[in-house]
């Protein structure tokens, strides 16, 4: 295998890495945001956390970061 060929399969690695770590931050911080007053009495969780839409909120706001970092990376903004 050419070092090339392991450069191309390492980009692709760092820019899913990159994606992964940006959503995760995303929906760490949005899940604290809407949550209400109502509580299950026994464990205390929310009634109503709506994690689907926190994720899917998240990816799209770790698709736009995502492409802000990319951009970065390709217009020399940020050397790796």
């Amino acid at each position: 295998m050419s070092d090339a060929a392991i450069a191309t399969g390492l980009h692709y690695v760092v820019l899913f890495s990159a994606y992964a770590v940006l959503w995760f931050l995303c929906l760490f911080c949005l899940l604290p945001v809407g949550l209400g007053a109502a509580r299950d009495p026994e464990s205390g969780a929310p009634l109503s956390p709506m994690l689907g839409r926190k994720a899917l909120i998240a990816s799209g706001m770790a698709a736009v970061l995502w492409i802000i970092f990319y951009a970065a990376i390709g217009f020399h903004w940020l050397e790796l």
